[in-house]
């Protein structure tokens, strides 16, 4: 086949960035963290070597403003979509919207559940109506007054439409109305979004890796997460220090554990939510989901994440690869897998 792969580089987040902030914005005065989703060469790289080896014409392509004209002129068979963008509820859903007006098949789930899964308030609205446990939240919009009566401290602060950490520091977790109010405002300005104070679990926290379709949806081994291996006095979270600080290739945190060892019970628990928010939300081919425990030891979802990041170095600690390793898949297979998914569901 003819595969484009579709990516956010960092440098062309940084690019996207720059022509909405200005040219002359000091990239000293940009929050590290805005780029936190952006793919490096190195990734970007690995995955389109993985479809290459296998026989298959790939051709890279940035989800940029020039990304609409070079698919239609390329036509490929197949789009692989990697693309996260960097504004708006439906950044992710970009290269999907493009195929779909062009006809081309691609990875991965469709522009309306992209847009859903990324808005985190939104999922738990419809993980609600479903009846699959979520934490307690309220949403704050920008110009609107932080009403916080009744609400369930601690709190976690986050900004609604963000992935990899991003916005969520060791400091975004609360104990009283003031220092929620505070944080609130803080992000508001910073993101320029509504922001989420979701209830704060203090149980166990695991992250699943879906993938497939209809009755063929397989959950790969739990990944867990070990927080008392943090620095010490960091809250148990993880958290952007966690991911992209204190966790480095030449000395990566030894917080996660694969297969997770819970109990049995514990595992069919966490295997169903799983499921079920998959199911409910309308995924396809492949999706890493967050789940935490609360005092109860119920399992909870905190989102969904149909684009899962895939770095290739396992000492950079991507839980989707992790997984799937511990499920006796190399790199290379575990793409493989997930391009004969999507492939398969497209008719192809």
């Amino acid at each position: 086949m003819k595969i484009v792969v579709t990516y956010s580089s960092k440098e062309g987040l940084l690019k996207e960035y720059k022509k909405r902030a200005g040219n002359n914005t000091p990239e000293s005065e940009i929050s590290a963290d805005f780029f936190a989703e952006g793919d490096s060469p190195e990734t970007i790289q690995a995955i389109m070597d993985v479809f290459i080896k296998e026989g298959h014409f790939v051709v890279g392509v940035e989800a940029d403003d020039a990304m609409p004209q070079k698919l239609s002129d390329l036509r490929p068979d197949f789009v692989f979509n990697l693309a996260e963008g960097l504004f708006g509820d439906f950044r992710e859903s970009y290269v999907p919207l493009i195929c779909e007006r062009l006809g081309i098949p691609y990875s991965g789930s469709d522009p309306l559940t992209l847009a859903i899964c990324l808005n985190k308030a939104r999922t738990k609205e419809i993980l609600g109506y479903y009846l699959i446990p979520t934490p307690g939240f309220r949403i704050f919009y920008p110009q609107e007054s932080i009403e916080l009566e009744k609400f369930d401290f601690p709190g976690i602060v986050k900004p609604v439409s963000e992935g990899s950490s991003k916005g969520i520091f060791n400091d975004s977790v609360v104990y009283t109305p003031d220092e929620a109010r505070k944080k609130i405002r803080e992000n508001i300005t910073k993101y320029h979004q509504p922001v989420l104070l979701e209830r704060f679990l203090t149980g166990q926290e695991f992250t699943v890796a879906v993938w497939g379709n209809g009755d063929e949806v397989e959950v790969l081994p739990i990944v867990a997460m070990d927080y008392s291996q943090l620095p010490l006095n960091s809250q148990p979270i993880y958290s952007y220090e966690a991911k992209w600080i204190w966790d480095t290739p030449e000395k990566p945190l030894e917080i996660f554990q694969c297969p997770a060892l819970v109990s049995l019970s514990l595992k069919e628990s966490i295997e169903e939510i799983a499921r079920d928010a998959y199911r409910v939300l309308q995924i396809r081919d492949w999706c890493r989901i967050d789940i935490r425990l609360d005092e109860s030891e119920l399992p909870n979802v905190i989102e969904l994440n149909p684009l899962p990041g895939i770095l290739p170095d396992p000492k950079e600690n991507s839980c989707f690869p992790k997984a799937a390793r511990t499920a006796g898949y190399s790199y290379q297979e575990m793409l493989s897998k997930v391009l004969h998914i999507a492939a398969k569901r497209n008719g192809l």
